[in-house]
Formats: structure tokens, C-alpha cells, sequence
């Protein structure tokens, strides 16, 4: 380490040079980790890659093709493809630990990297009665005053929901050290990942160029080792039940009728002024509204001629004659104040 002194406008400036293996030293130091010891359910090691980075992502993706939904980019040993590097680089350069005359194993390897990792985030695992336990360094903290609420995970449509994933807003003084810690010490929740990002509010001009601050928030992402299904799920309710609740949160909460206003007024403020508008809510009002309906018009009509079509199989298939009533036909004489109603003969 080298330090560089220089006098400007008389104050002292001081300019240190790491070198690069301290610097190296301490990326390795606090890279995201996984604390969990291995090894990971297959499960969690799926959800582990599908909460990568989006730009670790397409590098992987470039470098070594594209994934299956569902599939994970890990080793056999539980390795993903940063750390399977590293250890080549470490094989090739003759920098593994030697254990009996012998290199370690990938599997060898992990599990000292993952001890290693547990003591530099304040954890580390005892042995006591003949079970192996977590144990949380450091002061602890009873009754903590921060709020970590739990929400649904971000699933994209036509995709299953992970249950080995929880995602909360939490503080924005919160690191994942510290939801790492009150995870495992309130709850006894073990993490194999944490991912977390900042949402900052939109500026709005009409209030006083002021933010909101119910839309500044953190989120935290976090890889869980036993599953976890998040409560009342309407996916997982049967018809009757998804309409009960679908009603209770509708009664409590008004979220269509919330939707429901806030489509008035608009268009109230841009259409409202055009001579005989009127809304029609819950009919057409816009593209896709129309394309819905006649959707759901065109699947009715299909309906029911499947349905005749499927009536007159079955009378066939019994043998029985097949009669097609059709409208009676109207005939007008000369004189139109009477008129003849003569029935249509029925055809075979």
C-alpha cells in the first residue's frame, strides 16, 4: 500500500494506492453470499438462479445458452457458475488448500467457503447434544423497533408461483445483514439469499414537485431453504371459495369500485364535455373491453351449436329421425287487415 501527500490551496491531500490483490481480498470479502450449508434443495437452488441479477443473467445466458423455466444453473455440487469458476482458476493456478496429499473437491471446497462466510456475517454453527445449531454473533437486540412486512412475490403471468422466496418492505437503514439476523433470531427463518433494491417515489409537479413517501420504499428478496406458500391464495381456492373471498375484499377494501371511479372521472374530464355522453360502465369502453365482449358472445354462440350439434349425434346414434322445426310463415292476401298463419311442414 502506497500513500501520495500534496499541498493544495493549503490543505493536505492524502492519496492512497491499494494493490490489487487487497482489493481482490476484499470483493471476495463482500461479494454476495449464501450462508446457507450445503446442500440447498433443488427447489431452492432454481429459485436462487431466477433471482439473479438481470445482467448476470444474459452474461450467463451469452456465455452458456439459455435456461429452461424452472431449471437451475448450478452444478451437481450446488455451485453456481461464478464459484465453479473460481475454483478452476484456484485449481489451475495450484491455490487450493491441500487436505491428506490430496486437492480439495468442489463439494470440499463450498462447504469451507460457506463456514467461512457464516463467521464474516456474524454467524456460526455449534454442535451441542449431537445437533448442529446457528448460533447469531455478536450484542444481541431484543424487541427491535423496525416493521418488516411481508407481501406477495412478483410473479409474471403463466408462471407458477416460488415457494421458496418471501419478499418484504423493510426500512431503508435495513442491510441484509440485519434481515438476515432478524429472520433467523424472531422467526427461525434460514435465508439462502438476499436481494434488495430502492424504489424512490416520482416527483409530482402538481403537488409542490413533492414525492410520496408511501412510494419510497426497500424491498428485500429472500431465498428461503423450506418452502413457504404465502396464506389465502386465490390460485389454490376452489370456485366457491374464490368468489367468497373475492367478495370480502371487495366489501373491505373496494378495489373495483375504486377502479370503477377513478375510470369515471377520467372520463368524465376528457369525453364528459361531448354532447349526449353518457358512461356505461361495465360495458365497452375501451379496445380491449370490445374485444372481450365479442369474445365472450362468440364463445356462447359456439356453445350452444355445439351443444345442438352434440343432440342430433345422439339421435342418430339411436336411430330416431331428426326434426328441424322451422319459424311459421306469414302469408299477407290483398287485403293486408288479415292474415293466413299457415305452419311449416317439418323435414326429416
Amino acid at each position: 500500500m502506497t500513500n501520495y501527500f500534496k499541498t493544495v490551496g493549503g490543505f493536505l491531500l492524502v492519496s492512497v494506492h491499494i494493490p490489487h490483490s487487497v482489493m481482490q481480498a476484499l470483493g471476495i470479502t463482500f461479494r454476495r453470499l449464501y450462508t446457507t450449508k450445503p446442500p440447498m434443495p433443488e427447489a431452492a437452488l432454481a429459485a436462487r438462479t431466477a433471482s439473479t441479477p438481470l445482467a448476470v443473467r444474459l452474461r450467463r445466458r451469452n456465455k452458456f445458452g439459455p435456461l429452461a423455466p424452472g431449471a437451475s444453473d448450478a452444478t451437481p455440487n450446488g455451485l453456481t457458475p461464478t464459484e465453479h469458476a473460481r475454483y478452476q482458476r484456484l485449481h489451475a493456478t495450484g491455490q487450493l488448500a491441500i487436505v491428506d496429499g490430496k486437492e480439495v473437491t468442489e463439494a470440499e471446497w463450498l462447504a469451507r467457503m460457506t463456514e467461512n462466510r457464516s463467521r464474516v456475517r456474524g454467524f456460526k454453527s455449534v454442535r451441542r447434544n449431537g445437533v448442529d445449531e446457528t448460533e447469531v454473533l455478536g450484542r444481541r437486540v431484543y424487541l427491535p423497533n423496525i416493521i418488516f412486512r411481508l407481501v406477495r412475490n412478483n410473479t409474471p403471468p403463466g408462471q407458477p408461483y416460488n415457494p421458496y422466496e418471501a419478499t418484504f418492505r423493510i426500512p431503508k437503514s435495513i442491510t441484509k445483514t440485519d434481515v438476515r439476523s432478524y429472520l433467523l433470531a424472531v422467526y427461525g427463518v434460514k435465508t439462502t439469499y438476499i436481494r434488495t433494491d430502492n424504489y424512490i417515489s416520482p416527483v409530482f409537479p402538481r403537488q409542490g414537485n413533492k414525492r410520496k413517501s408511501f412510494k419510497t420504499y426497500k424491498r428485500a428478496v429472500v431465498g428461503l431453504v423450506d418452502p413457504f406458500y404465502y396464506p389465502l391464495r386465490l390460485e389454490d381456492m376452489a370456485a366457491k371459495d374464490r368468489q367468497e373471498r373475492e367478495k370480502w375484499i371487495e366489501e373491505r377494501f373496494q378495489i373495483q369500485a375504486t377502479r370503477t371511479a377513478q375510470k369515471y372521472e377520467m372520463l368524465r374530464l376528457t369525453k364528459g364535455q361531448s354532447k349526449g355522453w353518457k358512461f356505461k360502465e361495465p360495458l365497452a369502453t375501451k379496445r380491449s373491453h370490445i374485444l372481450r365482449l365479442v369474445a365472450e358472445r362468440r364463445a356462447k354462440r359456439e356453445g350452444l351449436i355445439m351443444e345442438q350439434v352434440n343432440e342430433w349425434r345422439d339421435l342418430r346414434e339411436r336411430g330416431e329421425r331428426i326434426a328441424i322445426d322451422k319459424p311459421a310463415k306469414t302469408i299477407l292476401p290483398a287485403d293486408e287487415s288479415t292474415a293466413a298463419v299457415v305452419p311449416a311442414p317439418s323435414n326429416a
